[in-house]
């Protein structure tokens, strides 16, 4: 046994022995000398921070892409801003005050800094380099391409340090109020994307202050901070240039109906109770303005199979002769041509059973139906075979729009429209396209809004946003909305959402109509989709 444990030791000090013979070691990584934005931003702590090599992991440079543009004279003057995504590609940006210098860099440049000596300390709101020399930076090429990086406004509002010295692109921005003719850019103006309300700031002396505010636009710029008394940072959004601003209309178009919530899959059998809750923003007399409503299944068994030739005129599905056997169809059709609804009130289509969550559970008979009929039993307004569930509940995309009038064909566009998933037989591009055309939401663009080609239909191009199927199956779980439609404006202004009510046998209609579950100390309420003037 001796013995033993003695060669066992031997040989592990030959091992060792070996591996630390001069010659045989290996020789380590190499530290780069680019410390990445993102670390370096987290070296501060909320006191200065002197940039050493050792503070800096082992680097004394940053490099990245400028971000800054001094052309149309709306930035802080002497401020190099630039950004990277070196780390975790997290984008990131930095302010470098090099005086006068920083005017003779233009956006899409590349270079890099020798910070090390320098300090990092946040200056009225913006964290900044300071006591780096305008000899420090050196230009490596010009006019690189810069990503489009959309960011929601309410994204920035919430993390404003994450987005600080970045330029991102706030997409489908409009103002509130709405610009008269003789407003323009100078000053404060509320912009607004169908996410918040954030700050666009234009100095009076900027080379565009005195342009005319369009009425809906992308916006392209860069994020400052200021900071408030409490230390909280406010952001704002500025503008470098007049070309920073890609006019999307120049018109308001209010959406008469909105789709608010619905059901899919109710505590025990769906046919016959599932049901549609929309919003109207205005009042309407279906029997003077009507419109319609279709739905789309896309199961496997949904006949006709393949891409929707006829979009939401598609139709399909069949009865056997003498039974009740059915083929699911691929759309159906609710033609809404009686009654009426007030503006911002809730009114419903679906089945004939009029309950809340299936049978058995409380009626609402009494709410707004403005169409309802046993559809396992009658097929839909024009098209769409009888059914027992015009809505999936798993597997496939369903969807629901709604559209003018009651007469639609293949190259109908719907007012609004809403998805859940996104398997299955949906889209087909090429010369003769098939699919479901979709119309400008707070979800879905008809034109690109960042490459402005066109997209019409779901599934295509940007248009990829869907609402998520809910596990487990028959439990009731109702879709609320929520969002907050802007009439005046004619657009989202906080756009809608997944929400999940799980209602019961005796769930009342204050549920899916009212603030359910109600807010608390420690947790929001669910509310309602509503509109504002």
């Amino acid at each position: 046994m001796k013995k033993t444990i003695f060669y066992l030791f031997l040989l592990i000090s030959v091992f060792i022995w070996a591996g630390c013979k001069k010659g045989n070691n290996y020789p380590g990584g190499k530290i780069s000398p680019y410390i990445p934005i993102y670390d370096l931003r987290e070296l501060y702590k909320g006191g200065d921070v002197q940039l050493t090599v050792e503070k800096m992991y082992g680097s004394d440079k940053i490099t990245g892409i400028v971000v800054s543009d001094y052309s149309g004279q709306n930035l802080p003057s002497g401020l190099l801003m630039i950004q990277d995504k070196r780390r975790l590609s997290q984008l990131r940006g930095i302010a470098i005050p090099i005086g006068a210098d920083a005017a003779n860099y233009n956006s899409g440049d590349s270079v890099t800094v020798t910070i090390a000596g320098g300090v990092l300390t946040r200056d009225n709101g913006m964290l900044q380099i300071k006591n780096v020399s305008a000899s420090s930076v050196t230009k490596i090429s010009s006019n690189n391409p810069i990503a489009a990086n959309r960011v929601p406004s309410s994204s920035i509002l919430a993390k404003p340090s994450d987005y600080e010295s970045t330029l991102v692109a706030i997409v489908k921005g409009g103002f509130d109020p709405i610009p008269a003719p003789t407003d323009t850019y100078a000053g404060d103006k509320a912009l607004n994307d169908g996410f918040d309300n954030i700050t666009l700031h234009t100095e009076a002396n900027a080379t565009f202050a005195n342009k005319a505010l369009p009425v809906s636009a992308n916006f392209y710029g860069v994020v400052l901070n200021t900071q408030a008394a409490d230390g909280k940072l406010i952001p704002q959004v500025r503008l470098r240039k007049a070309d920073d601003v890609q006019v999307l209309s120049s018109t308001i178009s209010v959406t008469p109906i909105v789709i608010s919530g619905f059901i899919n899959d109710v505590s025990g059998t769906d046919g016959n109770y599932e049901y549609i809750q929309l919003l109207a923003t205005r009042d309407i007399d279906f029997s003077k303005t009507p419109y319609s409503v279709v739905v789309t299944n896309n199961a496997g068994a949904s006949t006709p199979t393949g891409f929707p030739a006829n979009g939401w005129a598609t139709g399909g599905g069949s009865v056997a002769s003498g039974s009740n056997v059915a083929t699911m169809f691929r759309t159906f059709k609710f033609n809404l041509t009686t009654g009426t609804a007030k503006k911002g009130t809730f009114f419903y289509v679906g089945g004939a059973g009029k309950t809340i969550n299936g049978s058995g559970s409380t009626s609402i008979a009494s709410a707004n139906w403005i169409r309802a009929f046993n559809y396992t039993t009658q097929d839909g307004d024009g098209f769409g075979a009888r059914n027992t569930g015009f809505f999936a509940n798993s597997g496939n995309a369903f969807g629901m729009a709604v559209f003018n009038g009651t007469a639609v064909t293949k190259d109908s566009e719907p007012i609004d429209v809403m998805f859940v998933g996104s398997g299955g037989s949906l889209f087909s591009g090429g010369a003769n396209p098939q699919g479901y055309k979709i119309t400008n939401t707070d979800l879905y663009d008809i034109i690109n809004p960042i490459t402005l080609q066109p997209q019409p239909y779901y599934r295509q191009g940007s248009n990829t946003l869907c609402l998520a199927y809910t596990t487990p199956a028959d439990q009731g779980f109702y879709y609320k909305l929520g969002g907050i439609y802007n009439v005046r404006l004619g657009r989202w202004v906080k756009a809608r959402a997944q929400s999940i009510v799980q209602l019961s046998k005796t769930s009342s209609i204050n549920e899916i109509e009212g603030e359910f579950p109600a807010s608390t100390t420690d947790k929001p309420g669910i509310v309602p989709t509503s509109i504002k003037e």
